[in-house]
């Protein structure tokens, strides 16, 4: 046979609920077979296998069992007629003849499985042992690494990484074995109408059989393992909103629901990098400039790291000495402390200790090995700005001067090498970096007041000789920046950034040759305040800080295909600032904000979960606010808040909070857990578990987690790290780093729900401010802000619920309309409940001055009352039941759970609601969101995003103002005109949620979609014919041109359920920066344009967005 073939060898009968299965080593490293996991039991299959030894005290039994099987240890509270189904199993050999499995249960339970073989024969498999190793989050796989780490990812939220503490658990933790679970089945009835195999058949059918003899547990924190990384993950996201609600920032947020169960969280997601904030003290006044100032001596691994941080003020110069503690230096740094400081390096590669150079307003100060030498500036001219790196100092004098310094490598003294005036005012210069294996920049970049930047060179034979300049129009350049790229000591480009008085910066290519500008610079507007550029260093790779009214940082791609990321710092405004490298802080940014100086660093870790500049995603952080429950909905209140001694309306001020609904089926209730003594952190069990497992986890196989010698790892040596103390005095990281989120327990019947309605204040971090626990078995499925005319006005919050919703079949008791009111923006009211029929609460909206309520498939508008809701009219006979609901005046668009939008008016003379038009295709709509009064876009369960529009004209005649039309006139399904759909977009995934938003301060609205999967998109609108030209043909070249991983078509993917209409696939756009150059010219061409007018094009498009 060839090797595309496969016969079958051996087949046999496994558990009636096998659902997974794992290949034991064989050979001489094992007995070989499988593992089957299935419900409540594991079992252990070979290929000819004998029947399994029979349990001590059983020799003489009547049944033969033929399975070699073992049960899981349950939870205590689970009920005994429900099973629990293993869902995933992962094998890893160790050493020669020495392997381990591990099982997760569909609750999150992690077992360690070993094998026992007979000593005569090896590869007999005589006893089975199964015990409890943690409980983790329920994840999809299992993955152990060579250095005994273990990576769950995650089914939903977040993916973790786990350091095993201790494997060698048998002795310890709660344990089941074959013996045991074949004891049970012996001592078991016999049924005289069934043959043993069928007898074993149903016996380990049966959930209650396995509930009587297994061992129970409760769940605690981690034990044996302990988390040592958290790979952030938004899936699935249900809801999202966009808005600048923590009313001190710059830019909106989008806070979005997210997770399921207990990894439920509230994500509150920021456009930027994350900054640790390291260090902050205060300064005697407000610094004009930042400087940082390396060492002549290298670190222990060859790197240099800062000697100085030097603080420029309008008078003087404070020196600081960076060591262990950073601390202010006097005369004895050899700085001039009397005048502010221009520019400041060290000088020499630091081989030969060229010295510190100091550039003030009237003159250059040396400082080498405790001598001081100076140039003074001739007359009465004053230097105005400065720019200095290892060998190289330019200044510029008052009047245009340029004077051009450089560092004598033999005798190690500055020297003037030439001069030149300008023919205009020079507001901003730099010389550049040294280029690795270099001994200096080859251009300097002056910005003058005459609105225009040069380029200069540095070069030998022509210092100072103009190479090209660029034109910036109105504006003047308040700073500029040379920088080279990832790979500039070959033949990559170098990066010229300017920042601009207007809050704006350009940055453009410069050819390391000629110094010629790029034609096509690119340009982004960054605040409001004049921009300050400099160079830091981010992952090891050069990139550029943009200090405007927000910090910004940008870089070049790390894949080197010449794409440009930028993104802001989410942090505070910041003055001046420059790179900060020590032995503690590897790449760092000391940086200036009002009277204060700053040590920063870029991200969460020290700088590990930077992600600026990669291929897919943008540069965004999250805060991260833990639920009770899966999210469902949220909605924002505007809340009036009453000043404490003061009755008068002045006195109030309005207050935004956000309301969430929270619910999970099959769950109980918080009061219910309490009740039954569970705890969902695991901490009350720690305890318990401590006196469990005191001393018997002492006694650890050292070689438990040992590798085979022959691995292809060198360090793949996975020796068991058990720390043995007492948990009492574990530190507060060691208590985060073994919390692990638990399942409530499962309820024993169907219709059971946990749910809850909780108050946030976004201005505050997104804290709680209350959380209201719902009836037993209630479950809290929509809400909306509701404005009663006959509350004047009064933001209410409407909370619609349902009592015993069972899925299958779908069915329900009852269903309710709640409402809230605000109390002073702390606290919520419970005004009336009313309960209503025809089906559960699935929508609401507000609509003008009532509530518009989606109920099954009726739409009711109620009216508020003095003890329950008026019902004033209402809609029935909707397809299907009632999804979504959005209005607009007199308008409301109806989600239909399977068949689309339905369009309805109100009529305010004969107090009804009017289907006026629906549309023609069936789409089983997830979410919806308004774009005008006659334009909806939708997104359903099979991954589209459509367009849809109300045809001019067809609602004229919705509404009879005659009464002359016969009543079965205006009901037929012929005469009911149909939607136009405008777009239609695959997504791919299901989209969960949507909003119309804008991600900047001023910006262009765009759609912003969320997925199921956990992914954030946005459709931008075109406004000119010419970008869709353009991104027309350039989408019809890349069909064609871009590599195509699955060897899909890309038109036909989108068009995968309708055809792909009036959307441009912005992914298959972005793949034009990822082709070879020569790829990138020959569409280029096609375009009738250069390849950096493609990129600048793309850039500005996602600039706009972000």
């Amino acid at each position: 046979l060839g090797l595309n073939h496969v016969s079958r060898r051996w087949a046999t009968t496994t558990h009636r609920t096998a659902c997974c299965l794992a290949a034991i080593p064989g050979g001489a490293d094992g007995p070989s077979g499988v593992l089957v996991g299935g419900e409540d039991y594991i079992e252990y299959v070979h290929e000819g296998m004998t029947p399994p030894p029979l349990p001590p005290g059983f020799e003489g039994a009547k049944k033969i069992p033929r399975r070699l099987i073992s049960a899981i240890p349950r939870r205590e509270l689970h009920p005994s007629s429900k099973g629990i189904l293993i869902t995933t199993i992962t094998v890893l050999r160790q050493k020669k003849g020495k392997f381990f499995a591990l099982a997760q249960s569909e609750l999150g339970d992690v077992y360690k499985i070993t094998l026992q073989v007979s000593k005569e024969d090896k590869s007999v498999v005589t006893k089975m042992t199964v015990c409890l190793l943690d409980t983790l989050p329920i994840g999809i796989g299992l993955n152990i690494s060579k250095l005994a780490l273990l990576f769950v990812p995650a089914e939903f939220g977040d993916h973790c990484l786990y350091q095993f503490d201790a494997i060698d658990i048998e002795g310890s933790a709660v344990t089941c074995t074959s013996e045991q679970t074949i004891a049970a089945y012996l001592k078991g009835e016999s049924r005289a109408s069934s043959s043993e195999d069928d007898e074993e058949d149903l016996f380990y059918a049966s959930p209650e059989n396995a509930a009587e003899f297994a061992p129970t547990f409760r769940p605690t924190i981690l034990r044996n393992l302990h988390k040592v990384f958290t790979l952030d993950s938004l899936a699935p996201v249900t809801s999202i909103l966009v808005g600048e609600l923590a009313g001190n920032e710059v830019s909106p947020q989008l806070y979005a629901l997210c997770g399921r169960g207990p990894t439920s969280s509230f994500r509150i997601l920021r456009h930027g990098l994350s900054i640790t904030e390291l260090a902050v003290s205060e300064l005697p006044g407000i610094p004009g400039a930042v400087f940082n100032v390396r060492d002549e001596k290298s670190g222990k691994n060859g790197k240099f790291y800062d000697r100085y941080i030097v603080v420029s003020f309008a008078d003087a110069t404070l020196v600081l000495s960076v060591g262990e503690t950073v601390e202010e230096m006097g005369k004895e740094s050899g700085f001039l402390t009397t005048e502010p400081t221009l520019a400041c390096s060290a000088l020499g590669n630091g081989d030969k200790g060229g010295g510190i150079c100091q550039v003030y307003p009237g003159g250059v100060r040396h400082i080498q090995r405790g001598s001081v030498s100076q140039w003074h500036v001739p007359g009465i001219k004053k230097i105005e700005c400065a720019s200095a790196n290892e060998s190289q100092i330019l200044i510029a004098l008052v009047g245009g001067e340029l004077i051009y310094f450089e560092l004598d490598p033999l005798s190690g003294n500055l020297m003037e090498a030439a001069t030149r005036d300008v023919g205009a005012d020079v507001c901003s210069l730099d010389v550049g970096a040294v280029p690795k294996g270099k001994s200096r920049s080859l251009f300097a970049a002056v910005g003058c007041r005459d609105s225009t930047v040069r380029l200069l060179s540095l070069a030998p034979g022509s210092l100072l000789e103009q190479k090209s300049s660029t034109a910036l129009g109105t504006t003047r350049p308040h700073s500029v920046a040379l920088s080279n790229d990832l790979d500039s000591d070959t033949t990559g480009e170098i990066t010229l950034s300017v920042g601009l008085d207007d809050g704006s910066a350009l940055r453009a290519g410069v050819d390391p040759i000629t110094g010629a500008i790029s034609t096509s610079p690119s340009r982004r507007f960054l605040g409001a305040r004049p921009v300050a550029v400099s160079r830091v260093t981010l992952q090891g790779s050069p990139a550029t800080l943009l200090l405007s009214s927000r910090p910004w940082i940008g870089r070049g791609s790390s894949s080197g295909k010449g794409r440009h990321a930028m993104a802001p710092m989410s942090y505070a405004p910041l003055d001046h600032g420059c790179s900060f490298s020590n032995e503690a802080v590897r790449e760092g940014i000391v940086a200036t904000s009002g009277n204060t100086l700053r040590i920063l660093s870029v991200g969460d870790n020290g700088g590990s979960d930077v992600v600026l500049g990669a291929e897919d995603d943008e540069a965004f952080n999250s805060n991260r606010v833990a639920l009770r429950y899966t999210p469902r909905q949220m909605c924002l209140l505007s809340a009036k808040i009453s000043t404490p001694g003061t009755s008068s309306a002045a006195a109030q001020s309005r207050k935004i909070l956000l309301a969430l609904v929270e619910s999970d089926y099959n769950d109980f209730g918080e009061e219910e857990k309490k009740t039954m003594g569970f705890d969902g952190t695991g901490q009350l069990n720690k305890s318990s578990s401590k006196k469990k497992t005191g001393d018997s986890n002492r006694d650890v196989d050292d070689e438990a987690m040992d590798l085979d010698d022959e691995s292809d790892d060198e360090n793949t040596n996975m020796e068991e790290k058990k720390e043995v103390g007492d948990d009492d005095e574990e530190d507060e990281e060691d208590n985060e780093a073994r919390v692990t989120p638990i399942r409530g327990p499962f309820p024993s019947e169907p219709g059971r729900w946990g749910s809850c309605v909780r108050l946030v204040d976004p201005a505050d971090g997104c804290t709680t401010l209350e959380c209201i626990e719902m009836n037993r078995n209630e479950a809290a499925l929509c809400c909306a802000s509701v404005r009663f005319h006959s509350r004047g006005g009064e933001s209410l919050l409407a909370v619609g619920t349902t009592t015993g919703m069972t899925m299958n079949p779908l069915c329900h008791n009852s269903s309710h309309v709640i409402l809230y009111r605000v109390v002073n923006g702390e606290r919520l009211q419970l005004l009336h409940r009313t309960q209503v029929d025809d089906g559960p609460v699935l929508s609401l909206v507000h609509f003008q001055g009532r509530l518009l309520v989606g109920i099954g498939k009726t739409v009711r508008l109620y009216e508020m009352g003095k003890r329950q809701l008026l019902k004033k009219c209402e809609l029935r006979g909707l397809p299907t039941m009632v999804k979504t609901l959005q209005a607009a005046g007199d308008r409301a668009f109806i989600g239909d759970m399977m068949q689309s939008i339905q369009y309805v008016r109100y009529d305010a003379t004969a107090n009804r609601l009017v289907l006026v038009a629906k549309d023609r295709s069936p789409r089983p709509i997830t979410c919806q969101e308004l774009l005008d009064l006659n334009t909806v876009a939708v997104g359903d369960k099979f991954g589209n995003i459509s367009i849809l529009r109300l045809p001019r004209g067809a609602d004229v005649g919705a509404i009879d103002v005659t009464g002359t039309r016969a009543l079965w006139d205006s009901s037929r399904e012929d005469a009911t005109p149909k939607l136009e759909t405008l777009c239609n977009y695959h997504i791919g995934e299901v989209v969960t949620g949507m909003t119309r938003a804008s991600l900047v301060a001023g910006g262009a609205e765009s759609l912003i979609y969320v997925t199921v999967t956990g992914r954030v998109g946005a459709l931008v609108p075109f406004s000119s014919r010419e970008d869709v030209e353009f991104y027309s043909a350039l989408e019809g070249f890349l069909r064609t041109e871009a590599p195509r991983p699955t060897g899909r078509e890309p038109q036909a993917y989108r068009s995968y359920y309708s055809p792909v209409k009036h959307v441009i696939d912005g992914d298959l756009c972005d793949a034009y920066s990822q082709l070879p150059y020569e790829q990138k010219q020959k569409i280029a061409e096609r375009l009738d344009r250069s390849v950096g007018e493609v990129m600048k094009k793309l850039e500005d498009t996602r600039n706009a967005l972000l």
